[in-house]
């Protein structure tokens, strides 16, 4: 046993939990935690980001494409409100994060000191528990806490804020081993898995819906054998990309608002839907009185608190998603449902991709990134139509491939999220899509990966146009374009060379291909500004708040 600042006990617990990178931003109260990082920099990599927020989408990307938990530090006051957004974004997706911020010390605390915020009060709705110590003896086991709750059960973010004081007084430190993160199976009934498989072995038409719980619990091989087994289907959520192969032929597509009409189709006509890791958003199943109408519903998934929250099931299981398959699988008897998988089928010959992958549009890029990439990037994304064409026109094959900001829909979330990424994963090509109005909002991250030669590829698909929003005003506001029209004079080229990046514009898809392998060689971070007309849109798409079934294309409008 030794005695530690309280800076240095944070280190040593940062070391004890395996954490090789951290993202953050100083600042006056958390210098004491600096200095002491400052003396392990040979231990622990520090990646100093343009804004705080740059640094926790940067600890989130991290998480999502190595599957540990990122980790992102600030100063107090606007420091660490600066987090709120890539907190609430990990809130939502259900990602690993362990955000440490510094306060003023306990005497100053209540009084309105210089940058004084109570950011344990303020995150506490959009983390799983956040903490403030102010007390150092408390303060390695409340880190170590911090770091076990992000990563049990349904994975998720915390907060521990630390006061100034505490970062400098001394106590009695004692090493310890993380203590094993253990998967949820003791809340897995004998009576629902007895249930499921009745239900399972009387269906006719199963279909299975993957959602992202699938990818974070490791399950996409059980899925695999699961799906055979009883002869399925699989669609995916936008959480749940690669969760299932997308060039398998079982494979229907994504499912929801911008999902095929095959799967938007196949689950009001299956009589069985089997629901893993997915928690039925909005967007997901549209009007949900008209949801699988046709089908009984199983939901599989480690939180107890989303069964029955939006969508009434006949029966649930609640546990490990990997856990769960595996006994579903081992008792299940196999089946072939050639019907059933004929009718499935006839659905993607009768409903194909309508996009032209000739034309220099959103999916013609997303296109020709798959070609070029020959489907092993690791991709992320910003939210948007650039979004939906990622999701759709890139068949992610593996788990951990897409990451984007699914239930918060956090536009600049891409770059820092490339960022943490590629320093997670460094041996992936990994790029981030966005449009010009996502791209704007944290470019200055793009001076963070130069500053580190961070070689990320950023593609900007320009439309100069708020592009979703603008194709809801299209459709549901008469052409009334309210603040969606971004024709000014932002050069992103110039941007990225001013940034220390290398940009370049393109305006067919012949010097987008050329621009992209010549990113990949360069291994340095690039800009590829994509010049498309502002009018193309997403499809396929379902209005809000309406039926699955109503889902239609241009082809429809037209056929009217």
């Amino acid at each position: 046993m030794k005695q530690l600042t309280g800076s240095e006990i944070i280190i040593e617990c940062l070391k004890e939990q395996g954490v090789d990178t951290v993202f953050g931003y100083p600042g006056g109260t958390i210098l004491n935690v600096y200095d002491a990082l400052y003396k392990h920099q040979d231990e622990i990599n520090h990646i100093l980001t343009s804004h705080e927020q740059g640094a926790a989408h940067a600890a989130d990307g991290y998480a999502r494409a190595t599957g540990k938990v990122g980790v992102c530090m600030a100063t107090s006051g606007p420091g660490a409100t600066n987090l709120v957004t890539g907190i609430a974004t990990a809130y939502m997706d259900s990602i690993p994060l362990v955000a440490i911020t510094a306060n003023v010390g306990v005497s100053l605390l209540g009084k309105d000191s210089f940058q004084e915020v109570d950011i344990a009060g303020v995150v506490m709705p959009i983390t799983k528990h956040s903490f403030i110590v102010k007390n150092v003896h408390e303060l390695a086991d409340t880190i170590r806490r911090a770091f076990k709750i992000a990563q049990t059960g349904r994975p998720g973010p915390v907060l521990v804020d630390v006061t100034k004081d505490v970062t400098a007084n001394v106590a009695d430190f004692e090493p310890k081993a993380p203590e094993p993160i253990e998967r949820k199976v003791t809340s897995i009934k004998a009576d629902d898995l007895d249930m499921a498989i009745k239900m399972i072995e009387k269906a006719k038409k199963p279909f299975i819906i993957a959602g992202g719980g699938v990818i974070t619990a490791g399950a996409s091989d059980e899925l695999k054998k699961f799906a055979e087994k009883i002869d399925a289907p699989v669609c995916d959520t936008l959480m749940g990309k690669g969760a299932f192969d997308g060039t398998d032929e079982r494979y229907t597509g994504m499912i929801g608002m911008h999902g095929t009409k095959v799967s938007n189709f196949a689950v009001n006509k299956a009589d069985l839907v089997v629901v893993v890791g997915a928690r039925f958003s909005d967007r997901v199943i549209g009007n949900a009185s008209k949801f699988a109408v046709n089908a009984k519903i199983i939901h599989i998934d480690v939180d107890e608190a989303e069964i029955d929250k939006n969508i009434l099931v006949e029966c649930s299981v609640v546990g490990d998603a990997k856990e769960v398959l595996k006994m579903l699988a081992t008792r299940i008897k196999a089946s072939e449902k050639p019907e059933w998988r004929a009718e499935v089928d006839a659905l993607k010959e009768q409903f194909p991709c309508v996009d032209d992958y000739n034309e220099f549009s959103g999916p013609g890029i997303i296109n020709k990134i798959y070609e070029v990439t020959k489907g092993k990037a690791t991709i992320t994304t910003d939210v948007g139509q650039h979004q939906m064409w990622a999701a759709q026109h890139y068949k992610y094959s593996h788990p951990r491939q897409l990451l984007s900001s699914g239930g918060l829909g956090t536009m600049g979330f891409g770059v820092g999220a490339c960022i943490g990424a590629k320093v997670g994963m460094p041996e992936n090509i990994t790029i981030n899509i966005a449009g010009d109005g996502c791209f704007r909002m944290n470019l200055n991250e793009i001076a963070t990966a130069a500053r580190y030669n961070i070689p990320i590829i950023q593609v900007v698909i320009n439309n100069h146009v708020l592009g979703m929003v603008r194709q809801w005003q299209t459709l549901f506001y008469d052409k009334r374009y309210s603040n969606t029209i971004l024709n000014d004079n932002v050069d992103f080229v110039k941007v990225a060379d001013a940034l220390g990046a290398t940009g370049i514009r393109t305006t067919n898809l012949a010097e987008f291909e050329d621009a992209l392998n010549k990113a990949i060689e360069m291994n340095k971070p690039v800009v590829i500004e994509c010049m498309i007309d502002q009018d193309d849109k997403v499809w396929p798409m379902v209005a809000a708040g309406q039926a699955l079934e109503t889902c239609f294309d241009k082809n429809d409008l037209e056929n009217k």
